[in-house]
């Protein structure tokens, strides 16, 4: 373990982040002395917020790898740092530069949510419903990076507590992705009985936002019945929670309207053009990432671009089509298509197109990246249900909520897509909604949760249809990435590596 990762004060870091939760520099002080209020424990909690809207976690470091892994997106320029080919060409080991950054601040934000929960059970001056509440967002947090990271590596270290001795995280060892998952709904399940049904932001956890991500924790496990309970307590609960699709889906990735959507469970907040204090906080690299080099004037870095069977594997008449992809764009002022691009295939629009406040490449952009929103909800209801009992006219109105959206094309009313089709059997359904979240989701570093809970890779990467062919996919080593080898090498109890690396 790196020693920054154990210091139990590390979430004051976040104090100085980029986020729009009110910020204060506070120094450096003990639990006992700087917990007074349940203000100082909000402040914690906002320094885990704060410490995701960075760089080195949703700014680059792992969003990006994340979307690499999927088969929506391939390399565009493979004169990028290799770190990024590594991760797309299933090639990457135990030094890759991206793991070796993210797995640090993924424990920075663990520590700071670990010190809020001390801190909040520390006080005596607040009723226990205000202390609950309290905990619960933090362990929300806490919850989020641990399912991000039991997924991309299995067995992993799992701190619990805030450290007052961080010497005893030098002999630590790695905790079984099953005891992971166990502490991870023991968190949410907390969530979902104390947090509050509205908060004042979208990127302060909700009891929505508890209820999806338990949702989405028991899909991956294969719990079908539990995945399925709390995503309909999501859905029969919207009214109460504020919570609605928003009408036009080309509205869920402009930046200026971002603030207050009803369809934003919980996001990840950047502020545009603002840096905070300490160095790449606040910074959103998604723009610049995803879009268009070679002289055009959104100036773009061609790394993560999609390949030309992405996009024709979308239908014409889908209005998320033409949200999701830029196809002409200008360099000097002239219009050009992508035929004449550097790389001839539509890139990704969703982070480029409407920025907000940004610099001329969409980066320092104004985005709330949504980690879970309505739709995905209402899709995960549609797929856990189909397991529990079959497709069945309720499931089917939960596609068709989404399709319907669909067919609004900024308030032109479409044909497209058509409603589900009654009658469908077990395995289509499956399919079916499989097929709608590549679509409705696509771009929004989701894919790659889908292809590895489904361990889809050898069908996507190597079937006659794949979109992104990758013949060296290994279902035995690449549905985890490699433990990174500077944590290995600093505390051998974390071995043994994981397979094939």
């Amino acid at each position: 373990m790196k020693k920054d990762i154990a210091v139990i004060f590390i979430f004051l870091m976040g104090l100085f982040s980029c986020t729009s939760l009110e910020e204060d520099t506070v120094g450096v002080y003990a639990p006992e002395s700087f917990f007074k209020s349940a203000a100082d424990v909000e402040a914690a909690i906002f320094g885990a917020y704060g410490l995701m809207a960075s760089e080195q976690f949703w700014g680059r470091k792992l969003s990006l790898p994340i979307m690499l892994l999927g088969d929506m997106v391939d390399i565009g320029n493979r004169g990028t740092p290799s770190r990024r080919v590594q991760m797309n060409d299933f090639t990457s080991d135990a030094s890759n530069g991206m793991v070796s950054e993210f797995w640090p601040r993924s424990y920075m934000i663990i520590s700071a949510a670990n010190t809020a929960i001390s801190g909040a059970e520390s006080l005596g001056n607040i009723s226990d419903n205000e202390r609950d509440a309290l905990i619960a967002e933090a362990k929300f947090a806490r919850a989020f990076v641990y399912f991000t990271l039991a997924r991309l590596f299995g067995d992993i270290p799992y701190v619990g507590e805030a450290v007052t001795d961080p010497g005893s995280l030098t002999s630590i060892s790695k905790t079984s992705k099953e005891e992971v998952y166990t502490n991870i709904i023991a968190d949410l399940e907390f969530g979902v009985g104390h947090l509050p049904d509205k908060q004042n932001s979208r990127a302060r956890a909700p009891r929505a936002s508890a209820a999806a991500m338990l949702a989405d924790v028991h899909l991956t496990l294969g719990n079908w019945n539990e995945a399925f309970t709390n995503a309909k307590w999501v859905i029969d609960n919207a009214t109460n929670c504020n919570v609605a699709l928003e009408p036009d889906y080309q509205v869920l990735f402009d930046a200026s309207k971002h603030d207050g959507q009803k369809e934003h469970l919980f996001v990840i907040d950047f502020l545009g053009l603002q840096q905070g204090t300490s160095f790449w906080t606040g910074d959103d690299f998604a723009g610049p990432l995803t879009g268009v080099g070679g002289g055009a004037d959104m100036a773009g870095w061609d790394v993560a671009v999609p390949s030309l069977a992405v996009y024709n594997s979308f239908d014409d008449r889908d209005y998320r089509k033409k949200v999701a992809f830029v196809t002409e764009t200008t360099f000097g002022g002239v219009l050009k298509p992508y035929t004449q691009w550097q790389y001839p295939r539509p890139y990704i629009a969703k982070y480029t197109r409407y920025p907000g406040d940004a610099n001329n490449d969409a980066r320092w952009s104004d985005h709330n990246y949504a980690i879970y929103r309505y739709a995905d909800v209402l899709l995960m209801a549609a797929e856990a249900g189909n397991e529990v009992s079959g497709p069945n006219s309720v499931l089917e109105g939960y596609v068709n909520q989404v399709r319907a959206r669909a067919r609004n094309a900024a308030g032109t009313l479409n044909t497209y897509p058509e409603n589900v089709s009654p009658g469908m059997s077990k395995d289509d359904f499956r399919d079916m909604v499989l097929e709608e979240r590549r679509i409705e989701l696509c771009f929004e570093f989701k894919r790659w949760w889908d292809i590895s809970r489904r361990k889809l890779g050898d069908q996507v990467f190597k079937g006659p249809n794949s979109l992104e062919p990758h013949e060296n996919f290994d279902a035995g080593k690449n549905y985890l990435l490699a433990l990174p080898q500077d944590e290995l090498d600093r505390n051998p109890n974390l071995l043994p590596q994981n397979p094939g690396y």
